[in-house]
């Protein structure tokens, strides 16, 4: 009997960004936490294969931060606008990024 193959190596859930991926970062303002907004955000994000995080600001808003294809990323921002059934979206804000948001970047998309 041969002996059992090796195990393949690992490999990242997603590949590095290319030239043509975009990160955004965004703060959606509205009844938008206590609604399920950051977990509805993450499965859209994941579904759209997109890198990155959500998370709940003190001031009652979310911030988003995406990384992926350029329709990819038009896409979640669409998305942003309305939410899930229980939000209530006001305003979607893209914010200047900064030098330092790709050294951030998860592997996956993350709820901080």
């Amino acid at each position: 009997m041969p002996p059992p193959p090796l195990p393949m190596p690992s490999t990242p859930k997603h590949p590095p960004p290319s030239r043509t991926d975009l990160t955004r970062h965004y703060r959606v303002s509205g009844k938008v936490q206590g609604v399920y907004f950051r977990h509805s955000a993450r499965l859209e994000a994941k579904r759209l294969s997109l890198r990155g995080s959500v998370r709940n600001l003190p001031d009652g808003s979310v911030e988003v931060l995406a990384q992926g294809t350029p329709a990819a990323i038009e896409a979640l921002r669409l998305w942003l606008h309305r939410g899930p059934a229980l939000a209530r979206v006001d305003k979607v804000a893209e914010i200047t990024l900064g030098d330092e948001a790709n050294s951030r970047m998860p592997e996956d998309f993350e709820i901080l």
